[in-house]
């Protein structure tokens, strides 16, 4: 059996939420790239640097922010739209940045009055061991309260 190995330090963070919405609003407000500071904490001061259209995402879209995720540092962070499929899901991944790797797939599936949107990130912090040790110390935490702030505003935006 040929087993794929997985990269050295690569992490992974999973999250699953329930919306009382149609594929059709959650694909809307998801895949426009202006509605990630809505959802993002506003202490990490997120800004999107692109002059984005009101035009849907596309396969090679790129996006350039800044962000303060630790220490209220500013990071410039690009990111591109690798893989869409329109409805279904998008992955972006990263292309400058604080990640070695960071490759983002959000999923949207009809469920019973509404849908279930899963995020998968896979991500690997530079550093090698030295990287590894501050996601166990502060990086995985930090990627869990930003999601469990988004599952919040998310609750209130489509109750």
């Amino acid at each position: 059996m040929n087993d794929i190995k997985q990269p050295k330090y690569m992490h992974q963070y999973k999250a699953e939420q329930f919306l009382k919405i149609d594929k059709k609003k959650a694909w809307e407000f998801f895949s426009s790239p202006k509605n990630l500071s809505v959802i993002t904490p506003p202490e990490m001061d997120f800004k999107i640097l692109t002059d984005l259209k009101d035009e849907g995402i596309y396969e090679g879209m790129k996006i350039d922010y800044t962000v303060k995720p630790l220490l209220g540092i500013p990071v410039r962070w690009q990111t591109e739209i690798c893989k869409v499929d329109n409805q279904n899901y998008f992955t972006d991944r990263q292309l400058i940045g604080p990640y070695k790797v960071w490759e983002h797939t959000h999923t949207f599936t009809e469920v019973a009055n509404g849908i279930m949107m899963y995020d998968i990130v896979n991500y690997q912090l530079p550093l090698g061991f030295i990287g590894n040790m501050v996601n166990a110390i502060i990086v995985k935490r930090k990627i869990e309260s930003i999601f469990e702030y988004r599952k919040q505003v998310l609750e209130k935006l489509f109750v």
